[in-house]
């Protein structure tokens, strides 16, 4: 199923045993709780996903339980974030094959790139299958940085498509609005200024709290998109606690311990991240418990 790229898109994250042993079941039990509450895509194996510590047998392991629970339901987007450029067109042609819809692809892993080597690496995977990309710009934490001139590069690859705004700059968003129009569809990639870029034009959501709370994500997704912001506004107050979770060093520990919550995950995490615990583990669990306490009831979409 093509992505259009709208939406919210969840970054599921990846269910582990106490052994660090994979937890399909689990896994796509999330999954699928996620389309029955309204999404629009999903996507494997991102940061969230840990995918730093999988293999890659296991990642295409999780991208082929993630195709047959979702059905063609909604489309599957699975993330590359690899070292070598050999290695990310090898991985690109093998989920293809596997059932992947399309791909959120970072630049060079641990090399601070620059601007041609970047985009030399970005081209050539994108150009080795047909499946459409996203780009996926984090240079608070990867330390490479997609300019706007460099996505008028891309803009030529019509591989590429759409683009996950990381930058944490609300301003960017309308800077490259300005200067590329509706080449590619924007999804916001930070959680606690969703809204905000939903509100300067962004047409979708890479969400990370959805994993435990799938609802009320697209709720506040949905109602932007109607131009009800009052409510949304209000959804969104209640839930802003729990979003900045989504922006720490310990956000795939954080997330667990909401899915944990709402009942829809474990905790389990791969090393070398390990469990929160004392005080940061309370002040963590305070967060969630407060915010499921005042849990509010969700108007009609």
């Amino acid at each position: 199923m093509k992505p259009n790229w709208t939406g919210v898109y969840p970054a599921v994250t990846t269910k582990f045993f106490e052994d660090e042993t994979l937890d399909f079941a689990t896994f796509t039990h999330n999954i699928d709780e996620q389309i029955k509450a309204g999404v629009h895509g999903i996507i494997v194996c991102g940061s969230l996903g840990e995918n730093s510590t999988l293999t890659y047998t296991e990642k295409l392991e999780l991208l082929t339980a993630a195709r047959d629970v979702i059905n063609e339901r909604v489309p599957l987007i699975i993330c590359i974030a690899e070292n070598s450029t050999k290695m990310a067109v090898s991985f690109a042609k093998e989920a293809a094959e596997a059932g992947a819809d399309g791909f959120m692809l970072l630049p060079p892993m641990r090399y601070p790139a620059d601007d041609r080597e970047i985009l030399h690496y970005m081209h050539t995977v994108a150009d080795a299958t047909e499946l459409p990309v996203m780009v996926y710009n984090n240079p608070l934490a990867y330390k490479n940085f997609v300019s706007i001139p460099m996505f008028k590069d891309l803009a030529q690859n019509a591989h590429f498509e759409s683009m996950k705004e990381s930058t944490g700059d609300i301003r960017y968003m309308t800077d490259i609005i300005n200067e590329l129009g509706g080449r590619f569809k924007i999804l916001s990639g930070v959680d606690d200024l969703a809204l905000e870029s939903l509100l300067m034009g962004a047409d979708g959501w890479v969400a990370g709290l959805v994993d435990a709370f799938p609802r009320e994500t697209v709720v506040i997704y949905e109602l932007a998109k109607q131009g009800r912001l009052a409510e949304a506004r209000e959804i969104y107050r209640w839930f802003f606690p729990l979003l900045h979770l989504d922006v720490s060093n310990k956000f795939v520990q954080n997330i667990k311990l909401a899915e944990v919550a709402t009942g829809l995950g474990t905790e389990y995490v791969r090393q070398p991240r390990l469990p929160l615990i004392g005080e940061e583990r309370e002040r963590v669990l305070k967060v969630i418990n407060d915010a499921l306490a005042k849990r509010p009831v969700l108007p009609q979409i």
